[in-house]
């Protein structure tokens, strides 16, 4: 029985994986009539790729308003040279502009892949409906619309998740040297892709962490001590607990031997940092890192929008409305923290006000710039944005939370431009360890990303304008 329900499943994942890709191709099809051209940050990109793909890989050839490191311009040449040689095609198609968004493409097949494996490895299989949703919640992933919309387009995102996930479920498997290899991989995509190899050195420490607390709670009701009482009692036995854990040479000699391939990918970064004179590469005027405080705020907004099925119900604010009441002086503090960070650490990139074909120009100028009192009424459904997603991952360990929430705030809190593809790294990993939802919630999840989905390839494709200085064709875009 279990051996039918395995293959059964695998028709399953083939099936969803199929129709996925041919929809893919489809639409890919589509994009390529439309955009004859490079659009948007292709016009660096491209050039770029196909300078690489004549072989000029001098430093003279790099256009210094690309910002980030030349790992999709090595694996594109990788991937499209061969063509030259296996099929006998000219330079001039094998460096095309369709051959090369076309990689994405292939990187959306890898991704849906990953996700399906990460999913059998993070959730649990115990339940008999567990197949079915797998598969949906790897297809409600894999078409998530921030995501899927840059499959299409030659950009970073698919490629940067596809290493950032290949190496998240190498360090679940317990292969850290490929997990830090694979590390590498994505930091040449996006610098900022260090932080989710920080993130799965964490996952090791977090794993150990949980299991030596364990233990100890256990001893402590082996020995019957009273319990210690008063509001940040949990709070204070968790320090106490990692002051005597990292006092002890051998935990930490245990964790370094765990953990050194990270470490040594750390090292290099700081390196690269020190020599590079910053993480970012070529312009950096327009990427100053700052202390952007209500990134985090967007984000939980960004993710209880996506995730609303699993996040947002009647019975979730009213836990939550409890919840507010019992411990209201608590909740007082934190909104009137959440205000002053608001009020004092709020910026706006000069690129949100003056680029309108993106969503976000809209967002701010209609909500946040036109009702600046907005920006403060927001702030309790920041905060139950924020409790929500805590909420939804009380199944992992405290010492887990702690970890992706360290991650979470040093991937979004330095970037001073409000970007919604920022936010595509965090969330998968976010969605990817939460319990697995009921069949009814990933469906309809799965069916609002579809109308999204179809309403931006819609509009991007078909509504077009132009601007008053330039008779190129411009595109509303995530």
């Amino acid at each position: 029985m279990g051996a039918g329900m395995a293959q059964l499943e695998g028709y399953y994942f083939s099936a969803a994986l199929s129709c996925t890709f041919l929809v893919s191709c489809l639409l890919f099809s589509a994009f390529s009539r439309a955009l004859r051209e490079p659009y948007m940050d292709e016009i660096f990109h491209l050039p770029q790729a196909q300078r690489y793909c004549e072989g000029h890989f001098s430093l003279s050839q790099w256009d210094p308003k690309i910002t980030t490191l030349p790992g999709l311009y090595l694996l594109s040449v990788g991937v499209v040279k061969p063509a030259t040689w296996i099929f006998g095609w000219s330079e001039h198609v094998v460096c095309s502009i369709g051959m090369l968004r076309f990689v994405n493409l292939l990187f959306s097949v890898g991704n849906f892949y990953l996700l399906y494996l990460l999913f059998r490895k993070v959730q649990p299989r115990h339940k008999a409906a567990s197949s079915i949703q797998r598969i949906l919640s790897t297809l409600t992933l894999a078409v998530f619309p921030t995501l899927y919309f840059f499959n299409f387009l030659y950009y970073t995102e698919a490629g940067s998740l596809f290493f950032t996930l290949f190496s998240y479920l190498m360090c679940l498997y317990g292969n850290h040297k490929t997990s830090a290899l694979l590390g590498f991989c994505g930091f040449m995509f996006r610098q900022t892709n260090i932080i989710w190899a920080v993130f799965c050195a964490g996952n090791v420490v977090a794993q150990k962490l949980t299991e030596a607390w364990k233990t100890e709670l256990q001893k402590k009701k082996e020995e019957r001590l009273p319990p210690v009482k008063g509001p940040f009692s949990e709070f204070r036995k968790i320090l106490q607990f990692l002051l005597a854990y990292s006092m002890s040479w051998k935990n930490l000699s245990m964790l370094f031997l765990l953990t050194w391939p990270y470490l040594l990918l750390a090292f290099m970064f700081c390196v690269f940092v020190i020599v590079n004179g910053g993480i970012v590469i070529g312009d950096r005027s327009s990427h100053e890192a700052c202390l952007h405080f209500p990134q985090l705020f967007y984000f939980f907004s960004f993710t209880l929008f996506f995730s609303f099925p699993h996040l947002l119900s009647p019975s979730k604010v009213k836990t939550f409305l409890r919840l507010v009441w019992k411990r209201r002086i608590h909740f007082f503090v934190i909104t009137l923290v959440s205000v002053f960070l608001v009020w004092k650490f709020t910026y706006v990139h000069q690129y949100l006000l003056a680029d309108n074909r993106h969503y976000t120009f809209y967002v701010w100028k209609r909500v946040f710039q036109r009702y600046e009192i907005v920006r403060y009424l927001l702030v309790p459904v920041y905060i139950f944005a924020g409790w929500s997603i805590a909420d939804s991952l009380k199944s992992k360990s405290i010492f887990w939370n702690l970890m992706f929430f360290v991650c979470l705030f040093s991937v979004t809190v330095p970037q001073k431009l409000l970007e919604f593809r920022y936010f595509i790294l965090p969330y998968v990993i976010y969605r990817l360890n939460i319990p697995l939802p009921p069949t009814s919630k990933l469906l309809c999840e799965l069916g609002c990303y579809a109308i999204v989905n179809f309403l931006t390839f819609y509009i991007f494709l078909n509504k077009t304008f132009q601007w008053s200085d330039s008779q190129d064709i411009q595109r509303f875009m995530w």
